[in-house]
């Protein structure tokens, strides 16, 4: 693609605080909604209440809330597709990504506020429904925003350092959004004092936060301006194809379906475990729940040291990207497996070995995993285009975003029914007595997925791909 202007790069950066936003909006729901919705019994005992039945009540398998997911992602499966085709043929004098990203801005941010102000002050149905219907809003609106922002990450670079540059600043800014989302309870544990009231405090905390990301995602809309940077030939549209069609072509490429498989296997491995990560902590370590944001933040800050080196490998050249992620799918299953024997007594800290062998062992592979995927997606989209003639970046990252949600959502299906395992519950569905047995199931599970990820991830011909940009001087 032409350009106007040169890349530089504080465009980089306005672009990568968009990414920050969308990532503390996900971590909102990703890293809360469980343990708002169905908590366990230290949780309850700080004052969280319950909202709908917490056990097995959809087909005698799924919680409600693992229910609420599973159907959510249904309607995904249509939206995910439809807005990547309406972006990738779009002809706005704006351009085709940035115009979708204005609009859906603010009831992203809404949305993800009101996932957590069900109507009903107590167990009631209605509150299920009212979370059923939020989440669906939430995920049309964050692939509102995600999809056309993710395609211009393809759209933006011009060569393989461009690439990689943009990958690892908006990898700072994702791993610094979900940071964000994880220091919630140091600003709900203060406010839960002055409302006298937990629910109130974490409800208060999110629309906080909320607000903040709603400014991150509107930075790159309002100092962007995409025609500069990506000019977009008539010929250069998929105008001919519907959405059917334009995916179909999509999951033609081979390469593309092996990385989607092996990433929604990581998305299951992952996202199960950040939504464990409150339980390991107080369940099986025994800490106090302000340890589980500290862990966390720790992981973090470690892992943002690891993202220069990373990034110098990765421009280097020498080691295939596959393989990079290849180890960090299986360092991550050492610390899955690390987890699930994870132990402690109540009342002390013995249980901190655990966590601080986790912070330490994740921070490599997060550095890893936080910036080279969405560069295999732009490889691959990039080759695609070279070889059909057709731009198709918005269906790709779709389709990674699809992966991406799809994993989530499966995952939180397996958690929420997994956790079950080895508790008790009352008529009513409140929980009773638990013994951490499920937290350790999930656990082993995260292992098994992401050792799986590692395996076929390494069917993806990345040779073939870089060989192909090179020749069309797109290294």
């Amino acid at each position: 693609m032409e350009r106007k202007k040169p890349l530089t790069g504080k465009i980089i950066w306005l672009f990568a605080i968009g990414q920050l936003g969308w990532s503390l909006l996900s971590a909102l729901i990703t890293n809360w909604v469980t343990t708002f919705y169905q908590p366990d019994a230290e949780m309850m005992e700080a004052g969280q209440k319950v909202f709908f039945a917490q056990d097995k009540v959809v087909f005698g398998l799924l919680t409600i809330l693992g229910g609420v997911f599973a159907f959510g992602r249904l309607w995904d499966a249509i939206t995910d597709p439809l807005i990547a085709n309406f972006s990738d043929k779009s002809k706005n004098p704006k351009g085709r990504r940035i115009p979708f990203m204005a609009k859906a801005a603010i009831p992203f941010s809404i949305a993800a506020v009101l996932v957590y102000w069900c109507p009903v002050n107590g167990n009631s149905p209605v509150n299920a429904w009212w979370v059923f219907v939020m989440l669906i809003l939430f995920y049309l609106f964050m692939t509102m925003y995600c999809t056309p922002y993710n395609s211009l990450i393809a759209e933006l670079s011009g060569n393989q350092k461009e690439l990689t540059d943009i990958s690892t600043a908006i990898s700072f800014t994702f791993i610094f959004g979900s940071a964000i989302g994880y220091a919630a309870p140091y600003i709900w544990g203060p406010l839960t004092g002055v409302f006298n009231d937990r629910v109130m405090a974490i409800r208060v905390t999110f629309t906080i936060l909320a607000a903040i990301g709603l400014i991150c995602l509107l930075v790159p809309v309002f100092t962007i301006k995409e025609k500069d940077y990506v000019v977009v030939k008539d010929e250069d549209i998929d105008s001919k194809s519907n959405v059917i069609q334009s995916l179909a072509k999509t999951f033609k490429n081979k390469d593309f379906v092996t990385f989607v498989t092996s990433d929604v296997c990581y998305w299951i491995a992952i996202t199960m475990f950040q939504t464990g990560l409150p339980f390991f902590v107080t369940s099986l370590m025994k800490l106090e729940e302000s340890w589980n944001t500290t862990l966390y933040i720790g992981m973090t800050l470690l892992s943002v040291l690891c993202y220069l080196p990373v990034n110098m490998v990765v421009r280097k050249g020498k080691l295939q990207k596959k393989h990079l992620i290849m180890f960090a799918f299986i360092q991550f299953s050492i610390v899955y497996l690390i987890t699930s024997f994870a132990s402690g007594t109540a009342g002390t800290n013995d249980g901190l070995v655990f966590g601080l062998i986790v912070v330490a062992l994740a921070a490599v592979p997060m550095a890893i995993l936080g910036i080279l995927p969405q560069t295999i997606v732009a490889d691959v989209a990039k080759e695609d285009e070279i070889l059909t003639g057709e731009n198709r970046d918005g269906m790709f990252f779709a389709a990674r975003t699809f992966s991406m949600k799809l994993g989530q959502a499966i995952a939180t299906v397996l958690f929420t029914s997994l956790a079950t395992i080895g508790a008790s519950y009352d008529e009513e569905g409140n929980l009773l007595t638990a013994t951490g047995q499920g937290y350790r199931v999930a656990a082993v599970v995260c292992a098994i997925c992401c050792f799986g990820a590692a395996i076929i991830l390494n069917f993806y011909n990345e040779k073939k791909i870089m060989a192909t940009l090179k020749e069309h001087e797109l290294h």
